[in-house]
């Protein structure tokens, strides 16, 4: 069967599966890590919408602070970056764009794009067939995110991520792409709650299938290395599950089974910062998010970020934001 010709009950069938049959134990610590580094960075409502056009064609996005991705659900087009070489997608390709850079889609390479309509892609709103020529649909959506303090999987992601369509390949990917696309095409009683928790599935698989690809064909590096390694995946987690721990190195090399030293220089080769100071600088990164996204007093916020002392929390947020807590409060909500 063609991807818009399965029934909705088969992808709900199918994720129920993935979930009840996902193995548990460092995949489940490595996905924590994955979701808590998104959380930290989301702002606002994820977008989307179902983009249909005909040739010739050529829409133009602006750069945008988030993320954007494009899957094309019929016929083909090109991906056009700011920088770098064109990408021809086909039907069931899927591209992301992790720092929202400026891009443009047209069916062909030789297609003008002077005057086509241009917006960031947050701002992306459905069309319908236009023209007589041949027809593209695509399902576009974007995610904005608070750049000013990106988790460092984000910092090495690259401009875009292309995931070819591949027989029998990321499957739950795909069957999130055809259930968004089904609840976009027939929206009913709770459509908007049900594409939010889409959208974040969507996003969460994306990276999932750009980290596995690159474990193949050799040694993985960066943070795949590093969500890839069970000791230190397992420290990760403890870091992000209990922040205001007063932890300590030997403390968290126990709970990767490594000695202090070892865990010491793994930790820092992999993660790019020694063990107490990701720590700190996971405790500034959630204290950051609740000063922006919510009303709670800066003592209450100190001590879940591990502080007794308001004056202690001030200064150590200071020392890696540039301003104090207030400060910062004001300066994000505006």
């Amino acid at each position: 069967m063609e991807i818009k010709d399965r029934p909705p009950w088969l992808y709900v069938l199918g994720l129920c599966l993935i979930v009840s049959t996902s193995p548990v134990g460092r995949y489940d610590l490595e996905m924590d890590v994955l979701s808590d580094a998104i959380r930290v960075m989301r702002t606002g409502r994820p977008h989307s919408a179902e983009i249909r056009k005909r040739v010739p064609w050529g829409v133009r996005a602006e750069p945008f602070s988030g993320a954007g991705f494009h899957v094309v659900l019929e016929g083909t087009c090109w991906l056009i970056p700011s920088e770098g070489a064109a990408i021809a997608l086909s039907p069931g390709d899927v591209v992301c764009l992790p720092h929202g850079c400026g891009h443009a889609l047209a069916d062909s390479l030789s297609t003008p794009l002077a005057g086509a309509p241009s917006a960031a892609l947050p701002e992306v709103t459905p069309s319908a067939d236009d023209g007589e020529g041949a027809a593209t649909i695509l399902l576009c959506g974007a995610y904005t995110l608070d750049q000013t303090r990106p988790h460092p999987l984000f910092q090495e992601l690259p401009e875009v991520i292309h995931l070819p369509a591949r027989l029998g390949r990321r499957s739950p990917l795909h069957t999130a792409v055809n259930l968004l696309g089904d609840e976009i095409a027939n929206s009913d009683h709770g459509t908007e709650a049900v594409v939010s928790a889409l959208l974040d599935m969507m996003l969460l698989y994306i990276l999932r299938a750009w980290l596995a690809d690159q474990t193949e064909g050799g040694p993985a590096t960066g943070w795949a290395a590093t969500l890839a390694d069970s000791a230190i995946t397992a420290a990760l987690h403890h870091i992000h599950q209990e922040p205001a721990r007063q932890w300590t190195v030997e403390a968290l090399g126990a709970k990767a089974g490594l000695s202090r030293a070892a865990f010491s220089r793994r930790f820092t080769s992999l993660v790019g910062k020694p063990p107490l100071g990701y720590l700190t600088w996971w405790r500034m990164t959630l204290a950051a998010q609740l000063l922006r996204d919510s009303d709670k007093p800066v003592h209450t916020i100190a001590q879940g970020a591990g502080y007794t002392s308001e004056f202690a929390f001030a200064k150590a947020f200071k020392r890696e934001q540039g301003v104090a807590p207030g400060q910062y409060r004001k300066q994000s909500r505006r």
